[in-house]
């Protein structure tokens, strides 16, 4: 038995029916959760301000790249 580690909540997954980098709602919480280890099962909070830092740095790239591109103009 697994537990949600944003509320404890028990989870009930199977190591054979669950792949690593798959997500998971919490049925508790509704936290997403990240399989990151399947043998024994381990999850992970996928938290929002990861997400928000992930597109902070994809926009980082694209207004360097668009000002790389300028320059070469």
């Amino acid at each position: 038995m697994n537990r949600c580690p944003e509320c404890d909540a028990e989870i009930d997954l199977d190591e054979d029916e669950v792949e690593e980098g798959e997500i998971l709602s919490c049925p508790e919480c509704d936290v997403e959760l990240e399989v990151v280890q399947v043998h024994p099962v381990h999850l992970n909070v996928i938290s929002e301000e990861d997400e928000d830092d992930d597109e902070e740095e994809e926009e980082a790239k694209e207004k360097k790249a668009e000002v790389e591109e300028e320059e070469d103009e």
